[in-house]
């Protein structure tokens, strides 16, 4: 790979728990994303205990998430992107 075009950054921290956390869930709209995250999101409460969950989700799955939504996010310890079909 050319050196120029190479991505340089630092991996975000690894949460220790998610016990008490704030975690985002978003869901890019692509058929069964919701369902996944529903039952990502009672996974999270009762097995993690994490005290508040963020459900969000972009207008389209072809394009970035816009401004609004990623501002939503911003306050979250950590979040989960959902991927379905």
């Amino acid at each position: 790979m050319n050196d120029a075009l190479a991505v340089k950054g630092v991996p975000a921290p690894r949460l220790h728990t998610l016990e008490d956390k704030t975690i985002a869930l978003l869901d890019i709209t692509k058929p069964g994303g919701s369902i996944f995250l529903d039952r990502v999101e009672h996974t999270l409460r009762n097995r993690y205990k994490v005290a508040n969950v963020i459900r969000d989700q972009k207008p389209t799955y072809t394009k970035p998430a816009p401004a609004a939504v990623l501002e939503r996010l911003r306050g979250a310890d950590a979040v989960i992107e959902a991927l379905a079909d």
